[in-house]
């Protein structure tokens, strides 16, 4: 087991996912780097909602590991990519994340200021 310290300090967080039950496409300059029907959507408090998308419907030739990791006590520790010709840092994703997140586990989400994500 592998509970997130967070929600026990503070239980009133939510956190909810769900399948996305749409299309969602991710483009980089008119390149589609992310294209999935099977893309979780995550509502964090008052965040705008998150799409995380399986690795094997995102371009991962595209990307490249990046040496940032960051740490969130709901969700556990997060790495991130690049894009290999710029767009440093702008996915992420949570490899092993807390028994409360396994809905995310491995799959990845985009800084929608570095991309245009859309429902189709």
């Amino acid at each position: 087991m592998n509970p997130a310290p967070g929600f026990k300090k503070r239980p009133e967080h939510s956190i909810d996912t769900k399948p996305a039950e749409k299309r969602v496409q991710v483009t980089l300059n008119g390149e589609v780097i992310a294209d999935s029907k099977n893309a979780i959507v995550m509502k964090e408090g008052n965040y705008a909602p998150v799409y995380y998308f399986p690795r094997n419907d995102v371009k991962m030739d595209r990307l490249v590991r990046s040496h940032l990791s960051t740490y969130c006590p709901f969700k556990g520790d997060a790495a991130y990519f690049s894009f290999k010709d710029g767009g440093e840092n702008a996915v992420w994703t949570y490899e092993h994340p807390y028994d409360e997140m396994l809905a995310i586990k491995e799959r990845l989400a985009f800084y929608p200021s570095r991309v245009e994500i859309k429902e189709l």
